[in-house]
């Protein structure tokens, strides 16, 4: 999944199409294989190019079904969610990156994938999308304080609270970043 995550994103940055993994992918990655997902979640970054989007996935190989792009070498499909990137009503600024044979993979932080795991969680009331999110943050390292903030702004410190008690001890202790004024 990686490896052709890396490979798409970056033949789309040599067509000048910036992409960030995002979704089920993210959470694959950062909770170690705990979580697996068939569909690549790949981000317009600043959505303008669907149609250039389509040209390139074509001359890839794919074909277009239905709102996915699939190809007869593998079991994952691919999707564009429209962008501009973002996670909840905040946008995203940092983005990591990931090197593979095939390519460049860009994704969102692992602080960014609990936040979008979260605003499922907040908005839709998507119980496996809160355990996606403690996987993430008890395995790696994140700015929990900033999940916290982001939470404040998006109205949700009573869902925040179960999430901050549904991570271990240890990792609450470890991964909490404090900010000084």
């Amino acid at each position: 999944m990686e490896e052709l995550a890396a490979y798409v994103c970056s033949r789309l940055e040599d067509k000048g199409i910036e992409t960030v993994l995002s979704g089920g992918c993210c959470v694959q990655i950062y909770s170690q294989g705990r979580y697996t997902s068939d569909d690549i979640d790949l981000i317009d970054r600043f959505n303008g190019g669907h149609r250039r989007i389509k040209e390139v996935m074509f001359e890839m190989g794919f074909t277009e079904h239905n709102r996915y792009f699939v190809h007869d070498e593998t079991e994952y499909f691919i999707e564009f969610p429209r962008g501009p990137l973002g996670v909840g009503d905040a946008p995203v600024y940092e983005i990591e990156t990931l090197e593979k044979e095939t390519g460049i993979l860009k994704l969102l932080t692992p602080t960014d994938c609990i936040k979008d795991r979260l605003a499922a969680y907040y908005h839709w009331d998507d119980p496996q999308s809160l355990e996606q999110a403690v996987w993430v943050a008890e395995r790696n390292s994140v700015d929990l304080a900033s999940v916290e903030e982001w939470s404040e702004r998006e109205g949700m410190m009573e869902k925040f609270a179960i999430f901050q008690k549904r991570i271990s001890e240890p990792a609450r202790k470890k991964r909490f970043s404090v900010r000084l004024p």
